[in-house]
């Protein structure tokens, strides 16, 4: 919320000095007109703001798996960098861009560029970042509480499926007769099923596995995360960043007139 402030309060200042245009002027002479650096300054300007945000979750993921590379850093990555009762309260956030393996590293990241860009434009960057966070963190919360309610010994979990699964659910809802496909199988055998099908089957396949004990996911990490979009989907956006009011006022106090 208070980025959102930040935001409009940083444009109404470019408005009032008249400086928005040259700006963007002045960005586009700064630009390399050779080599390497003219198509990465091509590609990033090509990109929304969305896709941006996106890109830099998605570096961030790369950077905290190169660092599970490190011997000397492991106790510490193992600490803060996964999910577990006996972790500190950061790991549950942390543990969101924490990924051991390329295969798990891979196909989470493939996933998120195929639907972060979706939320992202139907809720904007500060909103999106919230629930992503948000479903991150919660998914931890339900992975953990599973585990004590069904009195199974301690386990780590590392991944961002429970927030990718919070955005799944929220595009679902949104869009529920959307038609997917999943990735890579489309290419051999082409099908496609709704939105809502695909995530009722997700659902019903992470809850045989919570009940069945398979340990090869974390299907109640992926449940919270999941249940969290579809009820935000439903009811946040109404109840929590609807009301941002009252919080940018404040800030607004704190800050002072621009």
């Amino acid at each position: 919320m208070i980025w959102n402030y930040e935001k409009m309060r940083k444009t109404f200042q470019n408005l009032q000095k008249g400086e928005q245009r040259d700006g963007q002027q002045g960005r586009k002479a700064n630009m390399k007109t050779f080599g390497f650096r003219q198509h990465m300054n091509g590609f990033w300007t090509s990109l929304s703001n969305s896709q941006k945000l996106v890109l830099g979750i998605v570096a961030a993921n790369f950077t905290v798996w190169g660092l599970w590379r490190v011997a000397r850093l492991q106790p510490m990555m193992m600490r803060y960098f996964s999910s577990s009762i006996n972790h500190p309260l950061p790991s549950m956030v942390l543990a969101t861009f924490s990924h051991i393996s390329f295969l798990h590293l891979f196909v989470n990241m493939y996933v998120l560029w195929s639907f972060a860009s979706v939320a992202a434009n139907l809720y904007g960057c500060e909103q999106f970042s919230a629930v992503y966070l948000s479903g991150g963190t919660l998914a931890s919360l339900g992975s953990i509480t599973m585990h004590k309610l069904l009195r199974r010994p301690p386990s780590v979990s590392v991944g961002a499926s429970g927030a990718i699964m919070a955005l799944l659910g929220i595009v679902c809802v949104t869009y529920p007769n959307a038609q997917l496909s999943i990735a890579f199988v489309n290419e051999l055998f082409p099908h496609s099923f709704s939105a809502d099908s695909g995530m009722k089957a997700i659902i019903a396949f992470d809850l045989l596995g919570l009940a069945l004990g398979w340990r090869f996911m974390d299907h109640a990490g992926h449940l919270g995360g999941m249940i969290f979009g579809i009820l935000y989907a439903k009811y946040g956006q109404k109840l929590v960043w609807g009301k941002r009011e009252s919080i940018m006022k404040q800030w607004h106090n704190v800050r002072g007139k621009p």
